[in-house]
């Protein structure tokens, strides 16, 4: 209801039709007195006038009225007046205060008999709706106490009409969860604005809390006016409850399932079922599931032994997680498991004391923790039963498992138990993966014409056996070459697993043209995520680590720009003989995280050699560090002065491992020698272009002319449909300055660089498509093509096979 303020004489709704209408001076004497208020009370205009208006009254005012009017509040409620004959008048009076032309307050009264309305008051239907209503409804004074409620209402509050009018709720029932509905019926009555809530509290009678909706509305007569406030109550707890399986099996399908472990999947279970669906849960499984293997059917007899993998209260159970659990043919986890369905019981039902019989100990758990109902669910996926799910109810605030319980712990179960199976399908086919990877070293040289390669692997002559150090040569794009070397924390199996996994991972990211410290730092991002993850078998969290040198040398430029994660420096041999260490930042090992990575760029003379290798070879026979870099020095410089360009990098590898090692080194040890070759301008054009489109033309002509130069006219059809393609896609969505770069090495490269960033992407055009084809039609035509970013920009390159020369 909008009231107004003390002193306001603006109405604060329209006037009741065929009301009684009386103004007051600030001293309550009558002033104004309408034809309503003379048919209400029986005095005419000249004998109210001047009269005191509580004379009209036939019983005092209530108190909260008496409080309102002493602070020129308004005040709306029921009053008795006196008619003229001396008899009663029930009426609905509505006092509000008006301001005087000297700063004082009047007043304006408004007042309606009780019982004013229409037939509807009389018909009965009116009154069967409200007493059959299948809705408990109340209605309430505007000081937020009982007047009416139905039977409805009656059954949930146990208690009579009678016994109600009068007292608010929170009277009757003084839990503190019933002064919601309370303050809202107060709220309603005092801004005539509707309300909708929900509850969950717990009627006398009931065994458990209910979910309610409550609508509190306001009851207001013709002329706005709120009267009383009527409240309509809904129990939907069984759709509260539907509401709620759906919100765990939502979460339930983003919660478990992250990992592809088969204890963490399990635990995973547990921790959504507590404390939505039980007080305990135990997730037991077969052990060849945690194995990986396929688990034998399951047997009608004897005891049926399981592992405890997952367990989710707060309270211990009867198996430790890692021990196996025992579970005799009468236990509901035999029986469900056999049977392949769910169970559910009350703890006094016969079955369970059949079980509880032959199984003390968790008799004697049961009867010290006094849960009062349990699930039993098979984990069961694609036909192999995998485990059972205890879900178990402790509280007494909690109801008994029931036929929609036991549904919702089945899909659970269903869901987890696919999890379940594909972590115990990964676990089997990483074991493989691991035995098989114990021998994963480079198994040859690919040919590129950078540089001359060889390098030596020697497995630790103790029984720690293969390690995980290891070398890699990748060829790039551009002609570069890649140069990598690596070493592992540990031994056997694990280690030499993990050697697999980081030379794949630096082979990858190395195809994406990565500078060396980011490399780096992707690598080390990935081993944090192996040592944390304990992806590499049983290998404890954090014990992965690992150190790596990763090189890249352009022939063209001749520069080499190299990082390190922790390794020592590669040695450089020069033309001239003499042997150095390339001095670099040394960034932390692989695996620490958050420290950075840096590279050093250094040009290098055609010929030198660069000689990568593992701690173990300057480790060797006990030496420290120094002692073994000097006698790398002296190993390397044996074959010159003069620099032998002749001399076979194999043979140079050995004659330094038998310096540097004994018959059996006690680590394994990884080395790598590189000749550098240089590309001359015999191999290589170049030509900076403009930011016209017209210039394409000349491209394909100064194309031409280099390839006749070069004897590849066989190329030049396809070549200058690349060169077209790349610079004008250069010029169109590229940035100044523009490059185009012919290379001939074992392959005819196709290099365009500009200064944007932006890379272009492989699309299909449609047929009325006016672009779109160019990459399309590069990919189709050429062997391999990509983009590489730079410091300044990107270089989109396509190969192309030399013409096998003819055979004679």
């Amino acid at each position: 209801m909008d009231t107004p303020a003390a002193g306001d004489s603006r109405p604060s709704g329209p006037f009741i039709t065929g009301a009684a209408v009386a103004i007051a001076t600030p001293n309550g004497v009558l002033t104004g007195w309408s034809r309503g208020a003379q048919r209400l009370l029986g005095y005419s205009a000249s004998e109210a006038a001047g009269r005191p208006a509580a004379d009209l009254l036939a019983s005092p005012l209530p108190r909260l009225a008496r409080e309102r009017l002493a602070g020129r509040e308004p005040w709306v409620g029921q009053v008795v007046l006196r008619h003229r004959d001396g008899g009663p008048v029930e009426c609905r009076l509505r006092v509000r205060p008006l301001a005087a032309g000297d700063g004082r307050v009047g007043w304006l009264f408004e007042a309606a008999p009780l019982g004013q309305g229409d037939d509807r008051d009389s018909d009965p239907l009116v009154h069967w709706a409200f007493d059959q209503s299948p809705f408990a409804v109340a209605i309430y004074d505007t000081e937020g106490r009982f007047l009416r409620v139905n039977t409805a209402m009656v059954q949930q509050l146990a208690a009579t009409e009678g016994e109600l009018r009068g007292i608010r709720i929170t009277e009757h029932l003084p839990d503190p969860l019933f002064e919601v509905p309370q303050r809202s019926v107060e709220r309603v009555a005092a801004t005539g604005q509707p309300e909708q809530i929900e509850n969950r509290v717990q009627l006398p009678g009931d065994a458990f809390p209910h979910a309610w909706i409550v609508h509190v509305t306001p009851l207001k007569d013709p002329a706005g006016l709120v009267r009383a406030v009527q409240q309509t109550v809904l129990d939907f707890s069984e759709q509260q409850a539907a509401r709620e399986r759906l919100a765990l099996l939502d979460e339930a399908s983003r919660r478990i399932g992250s990992g592809l472990d088969v204890a963490r999947t399990a635990q995973e279970l547990a921790d959504v079922a507590v404390p939505a669906c039980a007080d305990f849960v135990s997730v037991d499984l077969l052990d060849a599931v945690l194995q990986g293997d396929e688990p034998a059917p399951i047997r009608t007899v004897g005891d049926l032994v399981l592992r405890r993998v997952a367990v989710r209260s707060d309270r211990p159970g009867v198996v430790a997680v890692g021990d196996l659990a025992r579970y005799p043919e009468s236990s509901p986890h035999a029986r469900c498991l056999a049977g392949g369905r769910g169970i559910a019981h009350r703890i006094t039902d016969p079955e369970i004391a059949h079980w509880l019989a032959d199984d003390p100990g968790r008799a004697a758990w049961i009867r010290r923790h006094r849960p009062h109902s349990l699930l039993v669910v098979p984990l069961r996926a694609r036909g192999v039963n995998l485990g059972v799910v205890l879900f178990t109810r402790l509280a007494l605030s909690a109801s008994s498992y029931g036929q929609d319980d036991l549904e919702i712990a089945e899909e659970l179960a269903a869901r987890a138990a696919v999890c379940i199976d594909n972590a115990r399908r990964y676990t089997r086919e990483r074991t493989a993966a691991l035995t098989l990877q114990h021998s994963l070293l480079p198994q040859g040289i690919p040919e590129q014409a950078a540089v001359d390669v060889a390098g030596r692997y020697l497995p630790a002559g103790s029984k720690a056996g293969v390690g995980g150090d290891w070398f890699d040569v990748i060829p790039l794009s551009g002609a570069r070459v890649a140069l990598v070397v690596g070493d592992v924390v540990g031994h056997g199996i694990h280690a030499s697993a993990a050697m697999g996994r980081l030379r794949t991972a630096v082979r990858t990211l190395a195809d994406v043209d990565l500078p060396p410290d980011e490399l780096l730092a992707y690598l080390d991002d990935l081993v944090i995520r192996l040592g944390t993850g304990q992806e590499c078998a049983d290998m404890p969290p954090g014990d992965l680590g690992a150190t790596c040198l990763y090189a890249v040398y352009d022939p063209i430029s001749r520069r080499c720009s190299l990082a390190s994660a922790g390794h020592p420096w590669p040695a450089l041999v020069t033309p001239d003989g003499t042997v150095d260490f390339i001095e670099m930042p040394t960034g932390p090992p692989l695996g620490l995280g958050g420290l950075p990575f840096e590279s050093v760029e250094t040009e290098l003379p055609a010929g030198s050699l660069l000689a990568l290798y593992t701690d173990g070879l300057i480790e060797a026979r006990g030496r420290d560090i120094d002692t073994g870099l000097n006698a790398l020095r002296t190993a390397l410089s044996g074959p010159v002065p003069p620099l032998d360009t002749t001399l076979d990098l194999g043979t140079l590898c050995d004659t330094v491992l038998k310096a540097m090692l004994d018959e059996l080194p006690a680590d394994d040890v990884a080395l790598l020698i590189a000749r550098t070759h240089a590309l001359d301008t015999r191999h290589v054009a170049c030509w900076d272009l403009p930011a016209d489109p017209a210039v394409v033309a000349e491209v394909r002509a100064w194309t031409t002319a280099q390839l006749q130069t070069w004897e590849l006219e066989e190329l030049a059809f396809v070549t200058e449909l690349t060169v077209s393609e790349l610079v004008t896609n250069a010029i169109r969505y590229g940035a100044p300055p523009i490059q185009l770069r012919l290379i001939k090495d074992r392959t005819l490269i196709c290099e365009v660089s500009d200064a944007s960033s932006t890379a272009p992407h492989l699309r299909r055009a449609r047929i009325f498509d006016e672009g779109g084809r160019g990459l399309m039609m590069v990919a189709q035509l050429t062997e391999r093509w990509g983009t590489r970013h730079t410091g300044t920009g990107k270089t989109i390159w396509a190969e192309q096979p030399l013409p096998r020369p003819p055979v004679l």
